[in-house]
């Protein structure tokens, strides 16, 4: 999976905003303000994204690309190397789940009005 297709994961949800707050290479997804996906721009190519911790071991351990976030928090964010050894399938559900989770820790208001203008 390449990163224009990771892009177009996360542009497919609802709400979503894209920018180059850190630098020109870290390309960052927002959903209300709030990081749910950073991908590198620059190969090694990679994404960053939030996750629970016990999906984060499990995902360490099954793949050698997936490691602890680079420049997060290694609870609760997963780093994965676009090398082709993840399943495309697997990354999209992991997008929509860091996704899911950021909406999960917005306030009820701005959780509501979202959902009540996501598509499935």
């Amino acid at each position: 999976m390449g990163v224009e297709t990771v892009r177009k994961q996360c542009l497919k949800k609802k709400e979503v905003t894209e920018g180059f707050p850190f630098d020109e290479d870290t390309l960052v997804f927002k959903v209300a303000g709030k990081m749910f996906c950073l991908a590198n721009l620059t190969p090694p190519y990679s994404i960053t994204l939030k996750c629970k911790p016990e999906d984060s071991l499990e995902y360490r351990e099954k793949y050698d690309s997936v490691t602890p976030g680079y420049h997060t928090n290694k609870k609760h964010w997963i780093t994965i190397q676009l090398d082709g050894t993840v399943p495309p399938q697997e990354i999209k559900k992991w997008i929509d789940d860091s996704y899911d989770l950021v909406i999960e820790s917005l306030p009820v208001k701005i959780r509501n009005k979202i959902r009540g203008t996501q598509r499935g």
